[in-house]
């Protein structure tokens, strides 16, 4: 498993609440090589005394190396979790009011346990889906991702848009294009 340790007194802004770890936070990176250039690899984060701090998805590209996925030890990083935060901000969603024939934020990255994700509404029924994978720790549970939101929503149409500076930066590949159904149509402006 990668181990993340921490620089002492860095610690504090995780346990404030902090859903990055910078490459500045960092004394060390255990594990096998294969772990330490994986993108999107669950990491064990502890302090500099080895105490438990968190569960990160990592970035070995980015200056963001690590996002918090949870701080609770007990709590496995799996499908089963990813599937209840997809549905629970969905839930959010839900609840709050939109205008009519606007675009509606679904999820909103570190604001719904989902770092680095962003999915908006488009349109009528069946209407598009659009996500943004910004983070590496979210890219590698891709597939997940968009499986829950068809069975969540209905929408057919998953359509990722890749901004091509922000998935360069976590060293990704940039590529626009449907997961699932169709392309919105280009009055959307995502072609």
């Amino acid at each position: 498993m990668l181990i993340i340790t921490i620089k002492q007194g860095k610690e504090k802004a995780l346990l404030e609440g902090q859903p990055w770890i910078y490459l500045s936070a960092i004394e060390r990176i255990d594990g096998k090589f294969g772990e330490r250039i994986k993108s999107g690899a669950t990491a064990l984060v502890r302090s500099s005394s080895g105490q438990f701090l968190a569960r990160a998805g990592w970035s070995p590209k980015s200056q963001i190396r690590a996002r918090i996925w949870t701080l609770d030890e007990k709590e496995a990083v799996d499908h089963a979790m990813i599937k209840r935060r997809v549905q629970a901000a969905l839930a959010k969603s839900r609840a709050s009011k939109n205008k009519a024939g606007s675009a509606k934020r679904l999820i909103n990255a570190e604001a719904d346990q989902l770092p680095g994700l962003l999915v908006d509404f488009y349109g009528d029924k069946p209407g598009y889906l659009v996500c943004q994978f910004q983070a590496a720790c979210v890219d590698a549970w891709k597939v997940t991702i968009v499986k829950t939101l068809i069975a969540e929503t209905g929408c057919p149409n998953v359509y990722e848009y890749a901004d091509e500076l922000v998935r360069k930066g976590e060293g990704l590949p940039w590529n626009s294009s449907a997961l699932a159904g169709e392309a919105p149509p280009d009055e959307y402006g995502f072609d």
